[in-house]
């Protein structure tokens, strides 16, 4: 597969031992296999949740806040935290990194899009790895469940992955991909290996929001991957447990739910 510019989006429950702090292996299985994809010459843009969940292990918080402006505070700290273990463990594997921060407006005014262009594919021609999140410090959005801009950047990914041109958008989850059923309550729910995102019997397979410390749920990877389909771009949903999984799915795919409209 011709999958040169890849997205790679991982969510909270991927980063986090729920509220129990960090999932350094995770983190650090996917700094390596990361790394080893840029080394063979493709490029890599990570979208990365988890402020909130950083942040308050940080804290030592048995649960994230509710009141507004303590989340955003805790999502300040968090990403000082995230970019502080991004930073080292890329740094092993002799790749640096670059933090960009994104609101609504950043993306969807045009000068300010256009300078966004501009600095991916700077950092990218640098070797460098991007690393994207919403800025949860000001925008209250993401936050907010019943306001969410990007759905806890699941959309997030898919419009970085439209303003990059990538080839490829991977979602990683805490599941092996999109079920027929709910595979929590049904035991004999199947995994859909390749879809058509437009297909309209999967609204009625997807749920509402995920984990405590995420607000992704398999809705808002449909519709990322249905923002992707539009401009051309295949999107991957798989568990994150396994980030060496990222090798079969940019080589040849056959990992979690692909989601394309090619055939």
């Amino acid at each position: 597969m011709n999958n040169k510019r890849i997205v790679v989006k991982v969510g909270t429950s991927t980063l986090c031992h729920g509220g129990n702090g960090m999932n350094f292996r995770n983190i650090e299985k996917l700094a390596r296999t990361l790394s080893d994809i840029r080394n063979d010459g493709r490029e890599v843009v990570l979208v990365s949740s988890g402020a909130i969940g950083a942040g308050t292990s940080r804290m030592q918080m048995k649960k994230r806040p509710e009141e507004i402006r303590a989340k955003q505070a805790i999502a300040a700290i968090g990403q000082c935290e995230l970019m502080h273990i991004y930073d080292k463990l890329f740094g092993e594997y002799g790749v640096p990194v670059g933090q960009i921060l994104l609101s609504k407006d950043d993306v969807e005014h045009p000068t300010v899009r256009d300078n966004l262009t501009g600095t991916f594919e700077a950092l990218l021609e640098m070797g460098a790895i991007p690393v994207v999140n919403e800025n949860d410090s000001v925008c209250i959005e993401e936050i907010e469940s019943e306001h969410k801009v990007f759905g806890d950047n699941d959309t997030l990914s898919a419009m970085v992955a439209r303003l990059i041109h990538a080839d490829l958008l991977v979602i990683l989850t805490d599941i092996d991909g999109m079920y027929d059923a709910n595979p929590l309550q049904n035991m004999d729910a199947k995994l859909l290996f390749k879809v058509n995102p437009f297909d309209e019997r999967l609204d009625a397979m997807v749920g509402g929001a995920g984990s405590e410390f995420g607000t992704g749920g398999m809705a808002t990877k449909l519709a990322a991957a249905r923002l992707a389909a539009q401009a051309g771009i295949d999107t991957v949903v798989t568990n994150g447990a396994v980030p060496e999984n990222l090798y079969t799915i940019i080589e040849h795919g056959g990992v979690g739910t692909l989601f394309t409209v090619k055939g």
